[in-house]
């Protein structure tokens, strides 16, 4: 498909708008509740006062703030009026936020109440004005047209639309083109500091009509989700808002930090319609819920007997199944690399879950399967518009870097020509820095992130995620990390806290047991990646808004 075949975004939102009228459309859960109507007015009263506070088409406008129904009106409201959205991760540092604010030369900032408590304005001096994402009172305002705007605002919309506003107003909402830039997305990646990717509005359009082409049938208008992703990651705002809000799904959002407590009782109480998840999530509740019962050697022993062993994995898969709200279609997994032994339980008792693949700089997906025909330890096939490559002289066999082309690819980095030229070249595919190989099928293995593969001393390639994987199903490990130190290889651990406390286990005692667990992790290994030593790290690791470790922050941890 051509770029100029790809529809006007906008006007897609405006449809949906009108198609689904009188809907719920956005919840903060267990609070208010936004019907499509509502959304409509209140783009439409944002409109008049960025209108009336003379910001340009193509101007930025950054978002920060946790995520709300609030949130998903003020970036419908940006791209609809023709503004660049700047949305901005709410748990970065303060001076992360001032950085991108300034380095996106953004014009406003709508911001979280508890975000803002911690800002500084006069660490962003180019902003006009600083809106409350609440209710859009003005927080900072170094503009007069904004203030008026701002004060008068009611007034004004009442003049525009003195006989109430109706689906027939929604005819002023910018008709943009598909390489016209919508989004500047700062990644904080595991292997460098931000960078301002560029997404065009094809890639937005396009990644919710693959959406569209794979999940229609089972996603009606009036279906419920809830969101747990932060939307300042492309993941989360593609796949749990942009294409489930034109689909007329009612969209409830997790205010709360997604304990898995707090996750599981909100999933019971709305039983959203499909589940997108993090891996570190599904880990943990498996971990939690299902392990502890199918280590117990009767069991397994059950597990595999021809009859017996099917019930009991029928009731296991059940179990998690309502544990996950019970009327989803089916788990869909990225973000990250799952777990090899949670996969394996997964498939074994056929629990309907998937595994796909992407980057911000594809607004994210690149790849992808449905459930029912995912191919354990994959993450699917190349998707709809896109083309997916593998930089190796046996793609089948021997890992090189990963490359993809198409619709969702990015324009570049925002004012970054030497990053953009790195990782983009002149025949369009975006060089993904992950490592990986296709099988005759079309799908996609990932063995790790090339910046990340380390050499051994006779030159064979060791992936520190595949040690990783291995690591973090041994007791006590709940995430962990190798490094590479004087060619020896080390493993950092963060321990299960909850294990220890309720075993009582004392500094000694983990070490002992860390260390049987290096033993043991050797036993499943070459020689040439076997580890050394192990450190026990009392806090958990950094990790990014994918909740993937920041590895290069402990490549140089002392040993």
């Amino acid at each position: 498909m051509t770029t100029t075949q790809v529809p006007s975004f906008n006007n897609i939102i405006a449809e949906s708008i009108k198609k689904h009228w009188d809907l719920n459309a956005l919840s903060d859960h267990g609070e208010i509740t936004f019907q499509y109507h509502d959304v409509a007015r209140i783009i439409e009263k944002l409109h008049i006062l960025f209108e009336h506070a003379g910001i340009q088409k193509g101007d930025r406008i950054a978002l920060c703030g946790r995520n709300s129904a609030r949130w998903g009106v003020a970036f419908l409201a940006t791209l609809t009026y023709g503004a660049v959205c700047v949305p901005i991760l709410n748990e970065f540092h303060p001076q992360q936020v001032h950085d991108i604010v300034n380095h996106s030369e953004a014009r406003l900032l709508m911001v979280g109440d508890g975000v803002w408590k911690k800002l500084d304005a006069s660490q962003m001096p180019n902003l006009e004005g600083v809106l409350s994402l609440v209710d859009h009172s003005l927080l900072v305002s170094r503009s007069e047209q904004l203030t008026y705007a701002r004060e008068n605002l009611n007034r004004l919309f009442g003049e525009r639309y003195p006989m109430n506003f109706r689906k027939h107003h929604l005819t002023g909402y910018h008709q943009d083109q598909p390489e016209e830039l919508a989004i500047i997305n700062y990644t904080s990646g595991t292997t460098s500091n931000s960078k301002g990717v560029m997404i065009p509005y094809r890639a937005i359009w396009s990644n919710s009509d693959f959406a569209n082409h794979v999940l229609s049938k089972e996603i009606q208008a009036g279906d419920k989700i809830l969101s747990m992703l932060p939307m300042a990651h492309t993941y989360g705002l593609s796949f749990e808002f942009i294409f489930e809000f034109l689909a007329g799904v009612h969209i409830s959002f997790l205010t709360k930090t997604p304990s898995p407590a707090v996750l599981l009782k909100a999933l019971a109480e709305i039983k959203p319609k499909i589940v997108i998840v993090v891996p570190l999530i599904i880990e943990k509740i498996v971990r939690k819920a299902i392990m502890p019962k199918i280590r117990d050697p009767k069991v397994r022993v059950m597990m595999n007997l021809p009859i017996v062993g099917d019930k009991i994995k029928k009731r296991i898969c059940e179990g998690l199944k309502q544990a996950l709200g019970g009327n989803f279609y089916e788990v869909i997994i990225g973000g990250a690399a799952l777990n090899q032994e949670v996969e394996q339980l997964l498939h074994d008792i056929q629990f309907p879950y998937c595994v796909g693949y992407g980057a911000t700089e594809c607004a994210p997906i690149i790849t992808y399967d449905d459930w029912k025909n995912h191919k354990v330890g994959s993450c699917g096939k190349p998707v709809i518009h896109m083309e997916v490559k593998i930089d190796s002289e046996d793609p089948e066999k021997i890992a090189g870097e990963i490359l993809a082309r198409g619709l969702n690819t990015m324009l570049g980095y925002y004012k970054n020509e030497e990053a953009t030229r790195q990782t983009l070249d002149s025949e369009g595919w975006y060089h993904t820095g992950d490592l990986g190989i296709m099988d005759k099928d079309g799908n996609v293995f990932i063995k790790g992130r090339s910046k990340n593969m380390l050499l051994s001393a006779n030159g064979q390639n060791i992936y520190p995620e595949e040690i990783e994987d291995k690591l973090s199903s041994m007791p006590m490990v709940a995430e962990c990390i190798i490094i590479q130190k004087n060619a020896k290889l080390y493993g950092l651990v963060f321990p299960d806290q909850e294990q220890v406390k309720r075993l009582r286990l004392s500094d000694s005692d983990l070490e002992a047991l860390m260390e049987q667990n290096r033993k043991d992790l050797n036993t499943q290994l070459p020689s040439y990646s076997q580890v050394a030593k192990m450190k026990i790290y009392d806090q958990e690791f950094e990790k990014t808004p994918k909740k993937s470790i920041k590895r290069y922050l402990y490549m140089n941890a002392e040993v």
